[in-house]
């Protein structure tokens, strides 16, 4: 059987429009309003830019940026273009990056690990010399797992916030069941555990950690925990557990202490702004003093962190879209991807799908009443809308016909008898011109509006007949009707049947089997989906064991799909576990969105994203594709940048705060409408 090849084309969640920049205040000229400072960008508008450190006196600053196509380290100094830094091919993911005496310390993923529900986050250091080839030592402990790195003042320790050896359990994304670990820089096997709770570590000095937790009362809090200040790591005799800094009242979280050991800059959700906000906090006074919603009161701010003398506070945000630098971002953009011939491409949208030669992609722009159907060519130019007015999702383009697409017509996110039916569209290519943005089609109903919620359609290879999944026995089954007259002449015919849910189908290349996601092996849990095969005419019903034995019963694979030659699987799964806090990060459900490559008999299992990030509705394409680029003059419809940090107010997971207004606020920072993704089988 041949590797795996062609091109995946996929969607992350709000990544496409983050449009990040790192920016700092001067603290020594802010002033409270209405003469407040303003902020000044450190980064330069390409790409996203996070995560920064200030790493010198004159206040140079080391981020993280994504303009290769997965995350790696820069430098800048102020007004200079960034430089790379610490080139690791093998490490898909680079984060929090600390620079300290001619050494880096950071978060990687460089060593991948086999087993699944366990992260690959690691803490490593490098030394950084000019032209020397870089030398990494790991410093978590080989089948352990690390977390936000912090360095001591004098760079004598580090603090982690550690997962251990633990298997990720999948009710741990909202908080990290983390430790707060610390140990010396020159012996990172002498750990010692100062709280059995916390992540996030920040150094004031060298012997006192400050750490974010969700208090007993619900609120995110800041803590601090003492040492004694000798080469023997020990938590402190006048401080037996954990003393909590911030009061009650507002959420706070992700601190960076300043060394004079009486302030920490803190990311702060009060119950009266729907935005994240960097504010200063006085250990002594207990009094805040608010920063960004001087500045910015309408902008999410992140992960804020102090310059050396105190001086500088940084922190990562939306740029703006007047923002001089890369104002828009195009309809397909490159990934890293770890598998030689298999090409990687993001889509600025959901649910792809091919034409039959490969030269268009019809997929979703939004999920609201707008959204409709969109076409773009595959080499990322161009865009047509092709049905607007409605809300649609989940495409499938006919493999014999290319002016044939069927989409789900209905709203998203709705039980199984909530309206939602097949649609089968019908336009002629020949529209699809430069000078036109929307063409002309003629839609036909495949399902009746009685029967409830079907959606998910999925073609035959001969065009003929649509696979798609239906609520209208009362549970989410799997039929098959007609592709063109649909089940208003008897076209329909019922493939699964069971009190659990088939859902998104997909038709196998040669047409012998239909590949679907099922919880039908935990009916009650819905929380749960495996990979299961069925031959169209219903026979040779199997399970495709991913994850095998008891790991198996905890998979939520979804949105599975078929290579070109029909001998490969593609899915989105959560058997990555998380590979950055969650907190720190706009969108809070990346456990559930790594995408996986499978053969169909189960083995080969093989991750091909490992990010912060929600990933899902992949489609696979038999050839790799050639982008356009800026040159071509096609960017001009690209979409502009704007902050989609898009809020859901309705969420029961996050109930543990005893305030609702806090709830609301947790919910509407950290939940977008995208992340929804894993709920689609339901």
């Amino acid at each position: 059987m041949l590797p795996p090849a062609g091109t995946v084309v996929f969607n992350t969640v709000g990544r496409t429009q983050y449009g990040f920049d790192v920016f700092t205040v001067d603290l020594h000229h802010h002033l409270p309003p209405p003469h407040a400072a303003t902020d000044h960008r450190l980064t330069d508008g390409l790409s996203i830019n996070f995560n920064g450190q200030f790493i010198s006196p004159q206040n140079d600053v080391i981020f993280v940026s994504e303009r290769t196509g997965s995350p790696r380290f820069y430098v800048t100094r102020p007004d200079n273009k960034p430089q790379p830094l610490l080139f690791l091919p093998n490490a898909l993911f680079l984060d929090r990056p600390i620079f300290r005496n001619g050494k880096l310390y950071f978060v990687s993923t460089h060593d991948h690990r086999d087993d699944v529900f366990t992260s690959w986050s690691a803490v490593y250091s490098s030394a950084v010399e000019e032209g020397a080839i870089a030398t990494v030592t790991r410093l978590t402990p080989i089948g352990e797992v690390d977390y936000s790195p912090a360095l001591s003042l004098t760079g004598k320790f580090l603090a982690v916030a550690s997962y251990r050896s633990r298997r990720w359990q999948s009710n741990d994304f909202r908080e990290l069941q983390t430790e707060i670990v610390v140990f010396p820089e020159a012996d990172p096997g002498r750990r010692v555990t100062v709280s059995e709770r916390g992540s996030w570590p920040t150094w004031s000095g060298d012997s006192t950690i400050f750490f974010h937790k969700i208090a007993e009362d619900g609120w995110w809090s800041i803590f601090r925990v003492n040492l004694t200040d000798s080469d023997d790591i020990s938590v402190s005799e006048n401080s037996n557990s954990p003393i909590r800094v911030t009061p009650p009242g507002l959420h706070c979280f992700t601190p960076a202490a300043f060394h004079d050991g009486k302030r920490i800059a803190v990311a702060t959700r009060r119950k009266e702004t729907g935005f994240r906000h960097v504010e200063i906090f006085d250990t002594e006074s207990q009094m805040f003093q608010r920063i960004t919603e001087d500045i910015n009161p309408t902008f999410h701010h992140y992960n804020p962190f102090v310059s050396l003398d105190s001086r500088q506070l940084g922190y990562h945000r939306f740029r703006g879209e007047s923002t001089q630098g890369e104002s828009s971002y195009p309809h397909l953009d490159k990934v890293l991807s770890p598998v030689h011939d298999l090409q990687l491409l993001r889509l600025n949208g959901s649910f792809p799908s091919f034409s039959p030669d490969g030269d268009f992609i019809a997929f979703n722009h939004s999920f609201d009443v707008t959204g409709g159907v969109k076409i773009i060519r595959s080499n990322g130019s161009n865009r047509w809308t092709l049905l607007k007015g409605r809300t649609c999702f989940h495409n499938a383009w006919s493999p014999t016909e290319k002016n044939v697409i069927y989409t789900s017509i209905g709203p998203i996110f709705e039980s199984v008898s909530k309206t939602v039916q097949i649609g089968r569209i019908e336009f002629d290519p020949a529209h699809l011109t430069n000078d036109r943005e929307e063409v002309p089609f003629k839609l036909t109903m495949l399902t009746r509006e009685e029967t409830g919620n079907n959606a998910f359609p999925s073609c035959s290879p001969d065009g003929k007949s649509v696979v798609f999944r239906s609520g209208r026995s009362g549970n989410k089954n799997l039929y098959i009707v007609d592709g063109v007259e649909g089940e208003f002449n008897g076209g329909l015919r019922r493939l699964t049947e069971g009190p659990w849910i088939d859902t998104m189908p997909c038709w196998s290349p040669k047409g012998d089997w239909i590949a679907f996601s099922s919880n039908r092996h935990e009916p009650e849990n819905s929380e749960v989906f495996g990979i299961y095969l069925v031959r169209p005419d219903g026979s040779g019903l199997r399970r495709v064991e991913v994850a095998k034995g008891v790991e198996g019963e905890r998979e939520r694979l979804n949105h599975v799909c078929f290579s070109g030659d029909g001998e490969w699987l593609v899915f989105t799964a959560n058997l990555g576990s998380v590979t950055a806090e969650p907190i720190g990060l706009p969108n809070q459900f990346q456990p559930y969105g790594d995408l996986y490559v499978v053969k169909v008999d189960g083995s080969g299992l093989r991750r091909l994203t490992c990010n912060a990030y929600e990933n899902g509705t992949p489609t696979w394409h038999h050839a790799e594709l050639v982008l356009c680029g800026e040159s071509d003059g096609d960017d001009e419809d690209w979409d502009k940048l704007k902050d989609r940090t898009v809020n859901i107010r309705h969420c029961s997971i996050y109930s543990s705060s005893s305030d609702s207004s806090a709830t609301l606020n947790q919910i509407k920072d950290w939940v977008t409408i995208g992340s929804a993704f894993k709920l689609l089988g339901q």
